[in-house]
C-alpha cells in the first residue's frame, strides 16, 4: 500500500500526523533543511519523536535538503549521525556533496534524493540510485505517464508530491528569493516572491507565478498502480491541525482504496487552498487554471481545526496488529501471550481461576476482552485461546493481563537497532591555481555571435544544443582553428518523452565537430557521456562545496560551475580538484518553469513579443523561451564584475563565464572586450549578485 508521508514542523506536528494515519513523517533538526523558519525540533525532541513513532510503527525521516558550505558540512554530518543513532529511518538530501559525506559517516542509513535535486527523468533516478539513494523524490512537474515510465524502470523507490503548495519553478532551480532578497530557497529561507503581484503586458495585480495547491487525493489508487512507493503531503510551515486534517483524508482514501467524499474535499479546501486546487501537472492540463492566490482573511476553518486538535490529543490511532494466545486451566494461573508485527512477544500470568458458581468463563468472552485495545496503538488481529469448562476468572484480571502485555510490547518497540557508523573525511584542500581565470562565453542565440568575438578567443563557447539542429554557420569562426572549445549547452530539463530530441541535438553537435556538452542536471550526464562527449557541469547542479566537486569529478566531468549563491571568499576556500568556473556577467536565471509564463500572461504563444513581468515597483524581469516551451525568468539587473577582476582572479578559478541572454551581438562584443581589459562598457543599474553579501 502507498506510504503516506506527512509533515511535522514541531513536536505537536508529529502527534497530529501520526494520530491521523501517517505511515511516515518528515521533520527538520536544526538549520540544514528547506524550512528553516519552521519550529523544527531540538535533539531531545527528535529523540522523543523517534521513540513515539517507533512504538506506533511509523517511520521518521530527517530532512537535510539544503546546500551546505564547506564550513557547515561536518556539522551537518554529525547531525545526521546523531539522528541516525536516535532512530531516524532515512535522511532526505539535496546536496550531492553532503550525500557523499553521509555515505561515509552513516553507511547503513537510507538516503532519499530530495525533489530539490530536480530529478525528472529515468536517467536522473538511475544516477541518484548509483550515488547511493534508496528513494528518489520525483520532480512535481511530471505527468502520470512520465511517473509510470520511471517507476517501471527505476532501481530506486519513487516518491511523488501529492498535496500542498506548488512552486512555479522546478525545485532546486529557483534562485529568485536569493538573488533579489538574499533569502535562498536552496538554503531553506525562501521568501516566496512568486506569491506577489506581477504585471504582464499591461495587466497589473495578477499572480502569474502563483500556482494553486496540488491535490492528488482522487488519484491515489492510480498512483499506487504506477508503482509509486510513497506520496508526500507538504506543510511543515503550516499548523499541526492542517497536517492532521489532510493526513486523515489521504490516509482513509489510501487504506480504503476509495475517492474522497464531497465533504472531505470541502474540508481540504477550508483547511488551506489558493482559490481551490490543481492536478495540472499530473493530468497534463497546464495553463491558467493552475494559477491561484491566497485570499485575504482566509486562515482556515477554525472550528474544524479545534475538532481535529481535540481528536489527535485525546485519541490513539490503532495501527499496530497484535495477536493473542491464551489458556485458562484449573489449578494453574491464567496464561496469555501476545506478538506484534515486528516479532516482539510478551507473556504474562494472571490469577488462578476459581470454580464457577454462577457464570463460567467461555473462550468467546475471553476473546472479547482481549479485543478491547482501545486507547493504545494496537488493534487485535486475532485470538486463539482455550478455556476449560466450569471455571471463573474476573474481567478485571483479564483486563490487567491485556494491559500488561501491551505495555511490555510497547517497551520492546521502543528499542532501536544499532547503526553502523564511519568517519567523514573531507580530504586535503588543494592549493588554488595562481594564473588568472580564462574567459568563457555562453549565448542564448547564435545571432549573438560574431567574427569579432571569435577573434577574442574565449576559452570555451557554450551554445544552446537546440540551436545546433538548424543552420549553424555562425559557429564556423569559432571552430575554424581548434583554439576555441565549443560546447553544446543542454536544456536543464529534458523529460523522458523528449529523449529523441536530446539524441537529435547530440547528433547535430557531433556532426558539427563539437565534442563537449554542458549540463546542469544529473539525468543528462549518462546520456552525454555515453555519446562520447566530454561533460561539463553547469550551475543547475548546485555545486556548493568541495565534496560536490569531488562527486562530479568522480562522475567524469571535465569542468564544473559553482553556485552563484556562494560568496567569493567561500569560492576561494573550495578545494578545486577539477577545472572550476563561475558566472561573472549576465542576467542570472531566477526560475526555470514548466508552465509557460508567456502564454499565461498573453493568452497565446508569443515568445518573441513578450516584454516580461513587472513587480509592484515597476521593475522588469525578462522572460525567455526555454526548450520544450518552458521558460526562464531572468533577473532585472545584470551581474557585472569586470571592474572587480582583481577579486575574481585571486580565488583559484579556471574560468569566468559571460552569460548572454537579452544582449545583441554588438553588446556581447563590448562586454567581452571590457572583461579582457578593453573599453569602458558598463551596464546601467547592474548588480554584484551574491558574491560579496552572500545569502542568509
Amino acid at each position: 500500500m502507498l506510504e503516506i508521508l506527512s509533515p511535522a514542523g514541531s513536536p505537536e506536528g508529529v502527534v497530529a500526523s501520526v494520530q491521523n494515519g501517517a505511515d511516515a513523517v518528515y521533520l527538520g533538526l536544526g538549520d540544514y533543511n528547506a524550512r528553516r523558519n519552521a519550529k523544527n525540533l531540538t535533539l531531545e525532541e527528535f529523540a522523543q519523536a523517534a521513540e513515539y513513532c517507533r512504538v506506533r510503527g511509523v517511520k521518521i525521516y530527517l530532512v537535510l535538503n539544503t546546500l551546505v558550505s564547506d564550513r557547515e558540512i561536518s556539522d551537518a554530518v554529525e547531525q545526521v549521525k546523531r539522528a541516525a543513532a536516535l532512530g531516524a529511518d532515512a535522511v532526505i538530501i539535496q546536496d550531492i556533496g553532503l550525500m557523499r559525506a553521509v555515505r561515509q559517516a552513516a553507511p547503513s542509513l537510507p538516503i532519499h534524493a530530495s525533489t530539490q535535486m530536480s530529478i525528472h527523468n529515468l536517467d536522473g533516478a538511475k544516477m541518484a540510485a548509483a550515488m547511493g539513494a534508496k528513494r528518489v523524490v520525483l520532480a512535481r512537474e511530471l505527468s502520470r505517464g512520465e511517473i509510470e515510465y520511471i517507476c517501471a524502470r527505476s532501481p530506486a523507490e519513487t516518491e511523488v508530491f501529492a498535496h500542498g503548495s506548488l512552486c512555479m519553478c522546478y525545485s532546486g532551480q529557483c534562485y529568485m528569493s536569493a538573488v533579489i532578497g538574499r533569502r535562498s530557497g536552496n538554503r531553506g529561507l525562501c521568501a516566496q516572491p512568486c506569491r506577489l503581484h506581477y504585471g504582464a503586458e499591461g495587466r497589473s495585480g495578477e499572480y502569474p507565478l502563483s500556482l494553486k495547491d496540488n491535490c492528488l487525493v482522487r488519484f491515489l489508487r492510480e498512483i499506487e498502480l504506477c508503482g509509486v512507493t510513497c506520496v508526500k503531503i507538504e506543510g511543515r510551515m503550516k499548523r499541526p491541525e492542517y497536517s492532521a486534517i489532510v493526513t486523515g483524508i489521504y490516509s482513509r482514501a489510501a487504506r480504503l482504496r476509495r475517492d474522497p467524499t464531497s465533504e472531505e474535499m470541502q474540508i481540504l479546501v477550508s483547511a488551506f487552498s489558493r482559490q481551490g486546487f490543481t492536478d495540472g501537472y499530473y493530468t497534463g492540463k497546464l495553463g491558467r487554471r493552475m494559477f491561484g492566490a491566497r485570499e485575504d482573511g482566509d486562515r482556515g476553518d477554525r472550528s474544524a481545526f479545534e475538532r481535529v486538535r481535540k481528536n489527535y490529543r485525546k485519541n490513539e490511532f490503532q495501527r499496530v496488529p497484535v495477536r493473542f494466545v491464551g489458556g485458562v486451566r484449573a489449578g494453574e494461573p491464567a496464561k496469555i501471550a501476545a506478538a506484534d508485527d515486528h516479532g516482539n512477544t510478551a507473556v504474562t500470568l494472571g490469577e488462578t481461576p476459581e470454580t464457577a458458581f454462577h457464570r463460567e468463563l467461555t473462550a468467546a468472552e475471553l476473546q472479547t476482552q482481549l479485543h478491547k485495545t482501545g486507547g493504545t496503538p494496537f488493534y487485535c488481529a486475532g485470538v486463539k485461546c482455550s478455556v476449560e469448562p466450569g471455571l471463573s476468572l474476573s474481567t478485571a484480571s483479564v483486563n490487567e493481563m491485556r494491559r500488561a502485555l501491551l505495555a511490555e510490547l510497547t517497551e520492546k518497540r521502543k528499542y532501536r537497532a544499532a547503526r553502523e557508523f564511519g568517519e567523514f573525511t573531507p580530504g586535503f584542500r588543494l592549493i588554488n591555481r595562481e594564473e588568472p581565470p580564462a574567459i568563457t562565453v555562453q549565448v542564448t542565440r547564435l545571432s549573438q555571435l560574431s567574427e569579432a568575438m571569435a577573434e577574442l578567443k574565449p576559452r570555451v563557447l557554450y551554445v544552446p544544443a537546440e540551436e545546433l539542429t538548424g543552420d549553424a554557420a555562425a559557429l564556423e569562426p569559432f571552430l575554424r582553428d581548434g583554439e576555441i572549445t565549443v560546447a553544446a549547452a543542454l536544456p536543464r530539463v529534458i523529460h523522458d518523452g523528449e529523449r529523441r530530441k536530446l539524441a537529435d541535438m547530440l547528433a547535430a553537435a557531433r556532426e558539427k565537430g563539437i565534442s563537449d556538452v554542458l549540463t546542469g542536471n544529473l539525468g543528462q550526464i549518462v546520456a552525454a557521456g555515453g555519446g562520447g562527449f566530454a561533460v561539463r557541469g553547469d550551475f543547475g547542479l548546485n555545486i556548493f562545496n568541495s565534496q560536490s566537486l569531488r562527486v562530479v569529478k568522480d562522475l567524469g566531468l571535465k569542468s564544473a560551475t559553482l553556485s552563484f549563491e556562494l560568496r567569493l571568499e567561500q569560492i576561494r576556500d573550495v578545494s578545486k580538484g577539477i577545472d572550476t568556473e563561475i558566472i561573472t556577467y549576465g542576467r542570472l536565471p531566477l526560475m526555470y518553469t514548466e508552465n509557460c509564463i508567456i502564454k499565461t500572461g498573453m493568452g497565446v504563444c508569443a515568445c518573441d513579443n513578450f516584454s516580461g513581468l513587472k513587480d509592484r515597483q515597476g521593475v522588469s524581469f525578462p522572460v525567455i523561451r526555454a526548450f520544450g516551451c518552458r521558460n526562464t525568468l531572468l533577473n532585472s539587473k545584470k551581474l557585472f564584475m569586470a571592474d572587480k577582476r582583481q577579486d575574481t582572479s585571486s580565488i583559484g578559478l579556471w574560468a569566468e563565464r559571460l552569460l548572454f541572454t537579452t544582449e545583441n551581438a554588438m553588446e556581447c562584443l563590448s562586454v567581452m572586450r571590457r572583461y579582457l581589459g578593453v573599453g569602458d562598457y558598463a551596464p546601467g543599474g547592474f548588480t554584484r549578485g551574491l558574491y560579496y553579501k552572500g545569502v542568509e
